[in-house]
């Protein structure tokens, strides 16, 4: 946090205070749909994926999260509404959350919460929109190698079903990239 923001003990104080430590079990989801998203989550150890499944059964993953990311169906979260993606972990994990309410109080009671509250939502707002149009306007085969170059400790821990559908193919066409990858070196 301090990237973004200067905090005095105190107010460091004050923020580690608003959050509980939760270790979660692989497989564990954290967020589902139907139920309203009450806590924003930030990893401490581990990994987790967001998705989604459409009314034909297909699966859609929206995010990935490991060490120093967050985390949230933020829709829901954020509105207070009933979650629409599944939020489950990858790994044994272990995370820190803040509940709703407890954020709202953090950022009335100082501009510096509020500050850092909004950087993160902008800059996460601005990597979903890169996202957004490099998928749109580039190949499958140049989507993997900008994943590869940009998110390398992200590949050996996500299932490679859940990265096909991240980005946007199917598993055996990323095997097929994968494969004629490796035949290249």
């Amino acid at each position: 946090m301090n990237n973004f923001v200067e905090l005095s003990s105190e107010e460091t104080h004050q923020l580690e205070s608003s959050f509980e430590e939760v270790k979660v079990k692989k497989r564990q989801f954290i967020v589902q749909p139907g139920f309203t998203n009450m806590h924003r989550a930030f990893v401490v150890k581990g990994a987790f994926r967001a998705y989604i499944i459409t009314n034909d059964g297909q699966e859609h993953t929206l995010q990935f999260a490991i060490e120093n990311w967050w985390i949230s169906d933020f829709n829901s979260y954020i509105y207070q509404h009933p979650a629409t993606l599944f939020i489950v972990a990858l790994e044994d994990s272990t995370i820190l959350q803040i509940e709703y309410n407890q954020e709202q109080e953090l950022k009335k009671s100082n501009h510096k919460f509020e500050t850092f509250f909004r950087i993160m939502a902008e800059k996460g707002l601005a990597f979903e929109h890169r996202r957004i149009l490099f998928n749109l306007t580039n190949s499958a085969e140049a989507r993997y190698e900008n994943f590869l170059l940009n998110f390398p400790n992200f590949v050996n821990r996500v299932p490679q079903y859940a990265l096909a559908s991240y980005l946007g193919m199917t598993t055996e066409f990323l095997s097929r990239i994968r494969n004629k990858r490796i035949k290249k070196s």
